[in-house]
């Protein structure tokens, strides 16, 4: 079976036989497929009247455990969000009332971001359904597979120097 990357990858392989291609396969896989995942979960995300970032930053605070609340900081380093972003972000969250923003008693420096009872209530809603919907997206893969495809991308993650958060 042949995708969309076998095709471009041909034209490569026509236009610059001088050139092995095979690295933009895998780049391109790995970008075609993020596409298509955020696609459907941006549909997923949408019917409960979330963007993914949103998701993102308070699936955050929810894994953070109780009481749901971290500095600015600390959601850049265990979230998908950049440090640019995160002000303007953490202002939307608190303007619909998901979160509350505060500077740290202990250190003047530091803005704590803590999950209100509606924003956990919202992540719990979704969880269940949203871990669903990854499942189901991963249905052309074995577990085997997914097992497989997980070790790898770990792999590749931090050879890249992605690594734990703190």
């Amino acid at each position: 079976m042949r995708d969309n990357v076998d095709w471009r990858l041909d034209q490569w392989r026509v236009e610059r036989p001088d050139i092995d291609p095979s690295p933009m396969g895998v780049v391109g896989r790995i970008q075609r497929a993020s596409r298509f995942l955020d696609r459907e979960l941006g549909h997923n995300f949408g019917t409960h009247g979330l963007q993914l970032w949103e998701f993102d930053v308070l699936g955050t605070l929810r894994r953070a455990g109780p009481p749901f609340r971290l500095t600015t900081g600390a959601i850049v380093e265990a979230s998908m969000v950049t440090s640019g972003a995160i002000t303007n972000r953490i202002d939307r969250l608190v303007d619909r009332g998901l979160v509350t923003r505060e500077t740290d008693p202990g250190n003047r420096r530091c803005v704590l971001v803590t999950l209100t009872d509606q924003g956990r209530e919202l992540v719990d809603d979704i969880l269940v359904g949203h871990v669903a919907l990854e499942n189901e997206l991963l249905t052309p893969l074995t577990i085997t597979e997914q097992e497989q495809l997980a070790t790898l991308l770990r792999k590749l993650l931090l050879g890249l120097g992605d690594g734990p958060s703190a």
